[in-house]
């Protein structure tokens, strides 16, 4: 099979032709564009909000296991695992921000002024 002839790859270089023109009328070497918070919301509300649902899913994850364990025939074990992954996953996510962070801050502190 010749790659050249294949008809995808010659429509996906025409499409790229018609996209390169204003791609590269779009981007100037050296350009810095500011990027306004357009949301109205601030870093420390948004870190909030995340903490926050972070803490949400702890909750129902434990919640879920509470009801598993008293019986609660509504309530399957595949859920409660899968809220308790949930619920971790986002946990590590958090501190992973958290991490990152903390070294930006240090990293930030320790330039000389």
């Amino acid at each position: 099979m010749q790659i050249s002839n294949n008809p995808l790859l010659q429509e996906m270089q025409s499409l790229r032709g018609e996209i390169a023109p204003s791609i590269d009328t779009n981007i100037r070497p050296g350009l810095t564009q500011q990027v306004n918070n357009t949301s109205g919301a601030d870093f420390g509300q948004l870190l909030s909000d995340a903490v926050g649902n972070v803490s949400g899913l702890q909750k129902n994850s434990a919640n879920l296991a509470t009801r598993l364990d008293m019986g609660d025939t509504t309530v399957t074990l595949s859920d409660t695992v899968i809220a308790r992954e949930k619920a971790g996953v986002a946990f590590e996510a958090t501190v992973q921000v958290r991490n990152k962070l903390v070294e930006a801050y240090k990293e930030i502190m320790s330039m000389p002024v």
